[in-house]
């Protein structure tokens, strides 16, 4: 049974974002659940439906709020050995690798990572991001490998979500990018936006967009004439937006190696070995690995952190750069 909500704006609370004001009114909604009730329709402001969580209210007006019963679940759980690095009630982080999807979408709906975790955990999951995305706090690309943590209930989603949304989430990336960066550290800070030209991409938005933050530094040069000049870059996230490195690294004019979508077309070397030709020009996935992930623990408050080698395809390529 769904429950209901009213609301009426006091004069103190006049200009307060919804989003804010039902939060702050209502203690067992996290401003993150909110949110999500808001953009799944199912706020009125004085009868008339609002989508829109930053909306500004007024006194006076008569807010509804309408919490949908949870629906069933609809996923096929997937038979697909996850690599979990850490388990306890509350969450857990595992190591994916590149080639799966984290949540089901358009053209793949029972083999992703969440279908994954429906066989493993059963019902032990937080609900806060609807049937198809249950524990799912964030997310890395389908050809990107790495940490993740998923949340097993509502509390712990909730403060991670939290964490996520005040940046403070220790994140660093690793990954070889075409050329060298100049300068060979720095920072990029950019808005991101959806491609005017391509909808499944994101650019850097000139007025538009999203805040993106990335500190990167280079890790080591690989640059002889038999071999294309190749960089090892670390990124740390200030901000998490979707494709945000892959974006800034085109945006320096260093495409990330591998990376379909985010390429440039770069002159291929004459009388590389077989190794170069066969493992660095044709690899089928980026090299992107989120390495390291830190946060503070939902419940105890104690600071984790997690890191993961880089896995054996990656692992292979900085060998023959290494021993070209």
């Amino acid at each position: 049974m769904k429950n209901i909500i009213n609301l009426i704006v006091e004069e103190v609370e006049n200009g307060s974002r919804i989003d804010s004001f039902i939060s702050k009114k209502e203690k067992k909604l996290s401003r993150t659940r909110v949110k999500n009730l808001i953009k799944q329709k199912n706020l009125k402001i004085n009868n008339l439906s609002i989508i829109n969580p930053s909306q500004n209210v007024s006194t006076g007006d008569k807010i509804t709020l309408i919490i949908p019963e949870p629906k069933k679940a609809s996923l096929k759980p997937y038979n697909f050995k996850i690599n979990i690095i850490y388990e306890d009630e509350d969450l857990l982080v595992l190591n994916k690798p590149a080639g799966i999807v984290v949540h089901p979408g358009a053209g793949n709906h029972d083999k992703t990572i969440v279908n994954a975790l429906v066989s493993y955990c059963g019902k032990k999951l937080s609900n806060i991001n609807g049937e198809l995305r249950p524990g799912i706090v964030h997310r890395i690309d389908k050809d990107t490998s790495g940490l993740i943590v998923v949340a097993k209930n509502n509390f712990a989603h909730e403060n991670l979500s939290n964490q996520f949304n005040k940046h403070s989430i220790e994140r660093v990336y690793e990954l070889v990018i075409w050329g060298k960066l100049r300068p060979q550290s720095g920072r990029v800070e950019t808005l991101i936006t959806r491609s005017s030209k391509n909808r499944q991409l994101m650019e850097v938005g000139v007025t538009k967009g999203k805040k993106a933050i990335t500190n990167y530094k280079t890790l080591e040069i690989f640059e002889n004439d038999k071999t294309p000049t190749l960089s090892l870059v670390e990124c740390k996230l200030e901000t998490g937006r979707t494709h945000q490195i892959r974006v800034h690294m085109s945006y320096k004019g260093n495409n990330i190696l591998g990376d379909k979508k985010y390429k440039k077309k770069f002159k291929k070397l004459k009388n590389v070995n077989e190794n170069i030709e066969k493992y660095i020009y044709n690899l089928d996935r980026q090299f992107l690995h989120a390495k390291v992930l830190g946060f503070v623990h939902p419940k105890t408050g104690k600071k984790l952190r997690f890191s993961s080698i880089l896995p054996n395809e990656l692992m292979k390529i900085l060998k023959i750069l290494r021993n070209t």
